[in-house]
């Protein structure tokens, strides 16, 4: 039965990550994780992933990512040198189209013919396979809104193609090199990391006789719809221009869109909402603070001819009872300023240990990991965190964290 779908798009997506994050694209791609915050992904289904590419070790076993990636180093097949230390080292190809094109198209075969071709680009547009880390088809996440549709499982079949992004870096001798004949020439040429060289913001074009700067992943997806529509793939249409969410269904791409401008709206709500208590609070305050101040002015009225204040014993009580409890705030003020710039500077290193560590142990912070996720796929992340709350808690902080915290606290 074929599904009603309004317009299927090619999509390719690119990302660039740290040497850090290794182990966390790897074992998502390769499904190690033994549970996912994704419920959607199926792993009884995993041994239906295709692999294109799977780079093996010496005695047969599958290398991991990061020995792939010092291997190549220390082969001289890739070059670090000119990078910074916290520079992004290895890229992330996701070749897409919309899940309904592969269901009216022939479901899991067809996927599996179409993102072999779409590998056959990737390994051009890399510049080699010896580059390539990994590529997987996966075909083992369900389509959660299809699915509910059309009251059977279908699943979202897409690529992932990981990779380090490498170009050739001429280097010349100096032009005031000892030897003249060698001065300004060419002096090798080496395979150079480097992600912004790869995929530059603007890359000049020939278009109707004149030179325009266009982006490198606009250009990208130019190629990708354009060789798999010449190797005899039809049906889909390039994504939209200057789209940042080509791979998302309509409905999916408006759910998204209405969802941001309502987490937009309720936090805007929310902080209007917080500066109208404020700013109540501080009226009330600054109304009962002129209150006070005029009734110690009018203490003073009552005046002798000679222009001395006559204040009556009760006033006297209630002015020098304020006196001394100034005197005695200023202690105090001063005692808990003391008291907060101490916790203050405490918390800057208690961040900055925590920052350490999280550096260390994760190569990415749980926040920014927690941020990006929200941004891949809000849907999915809410649907988890109800699930969440839902359950009762539980303990997952590992033994070493907690040791951490024993040993920062000390």
């Amino acid at each position: 039965m074929s599904i009603a779908t309004k317009i299927d798009r090619t999509v390719v997506r690119n990302q660039a990550y740290r040497a850090g994050e290794f182990n966390v694209r790897e074992r998502h791609n390769e499904r190690k994780n033994e549970s996912y915050h994704n419920g959607d992904i199926d792993l009884s289904r995993a041994d239906l992933n295709v692999h294109f590419r799977r780079v093996l070790a010496l005695d047969g076993s599958p290398e991991t990512y990061e020995q792939t990636f010092k291997r190549l180093l220390d082969e001289g097949v890739i070059v670090k040198r000119g990078l910074k230390p916290d520079a992004k080292v290895f890229d992330e190809l996701v070749f897409d189209v919309n899940t309904a094109y592969f269901e009216n198209h022939g479901g899991y075969e067809y996927a599996r013919s179409f993102f072999a071709e779409a590998y056959r680009l990737a390994v051009s547009e890399i510049g080699g396979e010896e580059y390539i880390l990994s590529a997987v088809m996966h075909a083992d996440e369900r389509n959660r809104a299809l699915s509910d549709e059309l009251g059977r499982d279908v699943y979202h079949y897409h690529l992932h193609v990981v990779y380090v992004p490498v170009v050739e870096k001429e280097i010349y001798f100096r032009k005031n090199h000892k030897d003249p004949a060698l001065a300004g020439t060419l002096k090798e040429v080496i395979p150079q990391i480097s992600h912004s060289k790869k995929w530059p913001m603007r890359v000049p074009v020939e278009k109707d006789g004149k030179t325009v700067m266009l982006n490198a992943y606009s250009l990208l997806q130019d190629r990708f719809f354009e060789h798999m529509r010449a190797a005899g793939f039809e049906g889909f249409e390039r994504g939209e221009r200057g789209s940042t969410v080509e791979h998302l269904t309509d409905l999916e791409f408006k759910i998204k869109k209405d969802r941001e401008r309502v987490a937009v709206l309720d936090e805007v709500i929310e902080k209007k909402g917080e500066q109208l208590v404020q700013l109540e609070q501080k009226t009330v305050l600054e109304r009962k603070r002129s209150d006070a101040f005029a009734e110690i002015d009018d203490m003073a009225d009552r005046r002798t001819m000679m222009g001395d204040v006559i204040v009556s014993q009760e006033d006297w009580k209630t002015v020098s009872t304020l006196a001394k409890e100034g005197q005695k705030s200023r202690g105090i003020i001063k005692h808990l300023k003391e008291k907060i710039t101490g916790l203050i500077n405490r918390i800057r290193r208690l961040e900055k240990h925590l920052t350490l560590y999280e550096t260390k142990q994760l190569g990415i912070s749980d926040r920014m990991k927690f941020y990006k996720a929200f941004q891949r796929a809000p849907q999915r992340m809410m649907e988890a965190i109800a699930e969440i709350m839902r359950s009762p808690p539980e303990c997952t902080r590992p033994e070493p964290v907690r040791q951490k915290m024993r040993e920062i606290k000390r």
